[in-house]
């Protein structure tokens, strides 16, 4: 039987608590183990006979190994994405890792990425899914060395770290339509008055920053499907889910798609040689209900391909980055810009078993073993899947030429 899973939003959160974090106050049910021999080897991709690999199309497959850190080596995950500390029982979902079909995925290589982005800069921006993956990097990079963080705005959803050793920056903007967006809503994500959406502008936040990156990956997604009033031109052109409003109904995949031709048409045109990558929407795993009525994710092992289908909402979303994205990285070359796909929606997809579910917070069922507790299904436990995700974009830094 083939599982189609239903879109739900979850709150962001965003956990300041975590800068008084003392490394006594972790728990692990994992040991810290020492690095594989290979842990330093080169990456070294075995391709298929075509000389061709895609990254994105293949299996979960076991690995034995497990992961690179714990949430005792790694100081940087923040409260609700340490599944560990709030007390999962099972450890099943850290024991898998992506296979492409057709070709070898090595594991990520810090001490090699480190190498590489000596005396350079690295920016994830987007919501609360890029902070989750920079998480996810901060950890397998403390492997060889511990960043220090040098900024964070007010909520603790932006922050810029500092590798001494290799003078190696990396930031997370966080600005989840990427584009000009007035939001009202408080750290618990309760909403005094509807997304003012501004379809022609892009957000400051990170363009006024583009040009000191190398590297950024640029994401956006779930929070399009939010209740927004949609202005052009200093006018309001229509809404996506505002009923009562008496403007016209233009749909969530309207405004995505404005905002990913903003987004290329500024890239394209910045002048400013990063390399720049597109990390694909994030799908979740919701069943039986939504985040706040209910919806759980409580499966033990990934799905494999075939299982599961993508939401229409996801495919919209995919499909309108794909279209997008190919438009504009031919124009790429021409412009002197390098453009990357990094498509882990189908990849994410198979990984139902990788998300905090009830283990967001602190022992959930100390108290009432069937407490009715608030599911995330959208984000990813740490250590967990979403660290392949780095070994993708190892893969494609290494030998980026084989690769979309």
């Amino acid at each position: 039987m083939v599982k189609e899973m239903r879109f739900s939003s979850v709150v962001e959160t965003s956990v300041p608590a975590n800068k008084e974090t003392k490394p006594e106050s972790l728990m692990a049910s994992l040991p810290a183990e020492e690095p594989a021999s290979n842990y330093f080897e080169a990456n070294k991709s075995q391709n298929s006979q075509s000389g061709k690999c895609d990254l994105f199309t293949g299996e979960w497959i076991p690995d034995p190994s497990g992961p690179f850190y714990t949430n005792q080596s790694c100081l940087q995950i923040e409260g609700h994405q340490n599944c560990m500390k709030n007390g999962r029982p099972d450890s099943g979902y850290l024991y898998w890792r992506w296979s492409p079909r057709g070709c070898s995925l090595p594991k990520f290589n810090p001490k090699k990425f480190l190498y590489l982005m000596r005396n350079k800069s690295w920016a994830f921006i987007g919501d609360s899914i890029s902070r989750n993956h920079v998480q996810s990097l901060l950890c397998i990079l403390s492997q060889v060395e511990q960043a220090v963080e040098t900024y964070h705005d007010e909520e603790y959803r932006s922050k810029i770290w500092h590798f001494p050793t290799h003078n190696f920056t990396l930031s997370v903007i966080w600005t989840p339509f990427l584009i000009k967006a007035d939001i009202f809503e408080d750290m618990d994500g309760v909403s005094s008055s509807e997304i003012q959406l501004h379809l022609d502008e892009l957000d400051k936040k990170w363009t006024d920053q583009y040009r000191n990156f190398d590297y950024a990956i640029v994401a956006g997604g779930k929070w399009f499907l939010k209740t927004a009033i949609y202005h052009e031109n200093n006018v309001v052109t229509g809404c996506h889910y505002c009923p009562g409003k008496n403007l016209t109904e233009l749909g969530f995949d309207y405004a995505y798609r404005k905002a990913m031709q903003l987004i290329f048409n500024f890239i394209t045109n910045s002048g400013h040689k990063t390399l720049a990558f597109l990390r694909t929407t994030t799908p979740d795993h919701f069943e039986n209900g939504e985040w706040f009525s209910g919806g759980t994710c409580d499966r033990k092992l990934p799905f494999k391909e075939g299982e599961v289908n993508m939401t229409d909402v996801d495919t919209i979303m995919r499909n309108i980055e794909l279209e997008e994205f190919a438009k504009a990285a031919a124009l790429g070359p021409d412009k002197g810009v390098v453009l990357k796909l990094l498509d882990t929606t189908r990849l994410s997809l198979l990984r139902p078993d990788g998300h905090p579910g009830p283990y967001r917070q602190f022992q959930p069922f100390a108290e009432d073993k069937n407490a009715k507790v608030q599911n995330d299904c959208l984000h990813w436990c740490l250590p967990g899947p979403i660290d392949s995700w780095n070994d993708l974009v190892m893969e494609m830094i290494v030998n980026g030429g084989i690769y979309q």
